[in-house]
């Protein structure tokens, strides 16, 4: 492991050295520590139950945030680093990607999928809670398939701290699976939570977002996929 801490020391941006390092406080929400066997379980569900559609989720996630070269991109809840290793493809070598996570062992995979991929992605330990970085400093955030493990107030403690760290008329997209109480059918089956995109709004409106907008993805004929929705806001502009 330390030698995947020195090859992201080399790697990291200068912009970097904004990154406070004093460890994280506790988060509220809920952790996920599984690491490799976290992909490994995510691949089979896509490929055998959801029939692909966490793949077309995550590639309509960077399809409504438009990452441009040279951008600056925070991936909340960033797992083992998939959806951040597709936006550094996007923002390029002149752009700066970051990726937190409360699972130590999500962000250990997470770095250790960059490494390989030579990918400068300064993945760190962090919580929604209380991000570690600077006012006004991404140009877009995204949050996916983690609102539903968190309780409402840190969902809007969370929303606010994203507010924070984004520049004026920032993008932010967040997905999430559809609530358990609208689920039909085979998707009624999935056992994990979801959130309902109507109230994300409303804390995003309260947080200080814009030109809130959302949409939602069925779940195909015979897929046990519980249904999707996605947030698209911006920040408000500067006066």
């Amino acid at each position: 492991m330390h030698s995947l801490h020195s090859f992201m020391r080399q790697r990291h941006s200068p912009a970097d050295t904004s990154i406070r390092q004093a460890p994280p406080p506790e988060t509220k929400g809920l952790i996920l520590s599984m690491g490799r066997r976290h992909d490994l379980m995510v691949w089979c569900m896509d490929t055998f139950l959801f029939r692909g559609q966490l793949r077309d989720l995550r590639r309509r996630t960077l399809q409504l945030a438009r990452p441009q070269p040279g951008e600056r991109a925070l991936d909340v809840g960033c797992g083992t680093g998939t959806l951040a290793l597709d936006v550094q493809r996007r923002v390029g070598a002149a752009g700066f990607v970051a990726g937190i996570d409360p699972g130590a062992q999500q962000i250990a995979y997470a770095r250790a999928k960059a490494a390989r991929r030579n990918a400068p992605i300064a993945f760190q330990i962090g919580v929604i809670e209380q991000l570690a970085f600077p006012d006004q400093a991404f140009d877009v955030v995204f949050s996916t398939l983690m609102m539903h493990h968190l309780p409402s107030g840190t969902k809007r403690q969370g929303l606010a701290e994203i507010a924070r760290v984004l520049k004026p008329e920032g993008r932010l997209v967040i997905a999430d699976f559809r609530r358990k109480q609208d689920r039909q059918g085979r998707a009624a089956r999935f056992h994990a939570g979801g959130s309902d995109m109507q109230t994300l709004a409303g804390f995003l409106k309260d947080a200080g977002f814009a030109q809130v907008d959302t949409e939602e993805m069925q779940p195909r004929r015979f897929s046990t996929f519980p249904g999707a929705g996605v947030v698209v806001a911006r920040k408000t502009p500067s006066p």
